[in-house]
């Protein structure tokens, strides 16, 4: 967006420091565009424009709010357990039948249902970080450059492991180092699994799944974030210490973020239920 920023402002003739009215003539540009997107114009001009302002005192910052707030909690879908099993059994159902692929898109979706990896980070897997003997996964240089293993469940691993017998089965040369590979050994790349993924649902029938967008990738995520908030409940251990070690084990810099992942699934909300009936009761037995 800077870059555009820049052609903009070259474009119509701009010279010297940026302006108020430089910024929002740009912020402005595209026809019918919602408030939400003009707000995250803004803030990116005016994270530049503070950058700027450091090297050249007649920079003028424009004003945060004029369009209101630039973020907002979309609301995501979880999966349930039937929909995972549905999304694995028609990804089997891919063409070409004797091909990689079907078992590729079962293994990468399963993989993304298991551990709540990014896309990205799935997709960049190398069979060196696959450690099938050991059952953990090595995520190199992932968002904001961070590193770490993912323990994986003996479930898993053994999918992972079939996965990449067949691969190699493919590919008598071994193929590309990638882990995930196309039918003709290539990486995997969003362009292309995006509209498989688009596919799936639609001879599912999932449109918008009752939110405002239909079920995507990252949805896998926030749904390892809720199912592994309900099980530690249910299992009545240390929320906090279990929150903090998800935090971990989905890389984020902050524990902040995983909340952000954290949705009121009905299972959810009655075992918070329970927990306060019985909390509210032990106080009335207890009261004076």
């Amino acid at each position: 967006m800077l870059l555009a920023f820049g052609r903009y402002a070259d474009a119509s003739g701009h010279r010297g420091p940026i302006t108020h009215d430089l910024a929002l003539r740009w912020i402005r540009l595209p026809a019918g565009a919602a408030r939400l997107y003009l707000a995250r114009r803004l803030e990116i001009i005016r994270v530049f424009a503070k950058h700027s302002a450091a090297f050249d005192p007649r920079t003028q910052v424009p004003p945060a709010g004029l369009f209101g707030r630039a973020h907002r909690r979309r609301q995501p879908h979880i999966y349930s357990e039937d929909e995972v099993g549905a999304l694995l059994r028609q990804a089997a159902r891919l063409r070409p039948q004797a091909g990689l692929r079907r078992h590729t898109y079962v293994t990468l979706l399963g993989l993304l249902a298991a551990t709540g990896l990014r896309i990205s980070e799935a997709l960049h897997l190398a069979r060196a970080d696959v450690d099938l003997d050991r059952d953990v996964l090595t995520v190199l240089g992932t968002k904001f450059n961070k590193s770490r293993l993912v323990p994986l469940h003996p479930s898993t691993t053994t999918a992972l492991r079939g996965y990449a017998e067949k691969r190699n089965r493919f590919f008598r040369s071994q193929g590309g180092d990638h882990f995930f590979q196309d039918d003709r050994g290539s990486p995997l790349k969003y362009c292309n699994v995006f509209p498989t993924l688009q596919t799936l649902r639609g001879q599912l029938g999932w449109k918008n799944r009752g939110i405002d967008r239909p079920p995507r990738f990252h949805d896998f995520r926030h749904t390892v974030a809720v199912r592994c908030l309900v099980r530690s409940y249910a299992e009545n251990v240390d929320v906090d210490q279990r929150i903090a070690a998800l935090a971990t084990y989905l890389g984020h810099v902050k524990v902040s973020d995983t909340y952000w992942y954290l949705t009121a699934v009905p299972e959810l909300m009655a075992l918070t239920a329970a927990r306060f009936e019985a909390f509210a009761t032990n106080q009335r037995k207890t009261s004076p």
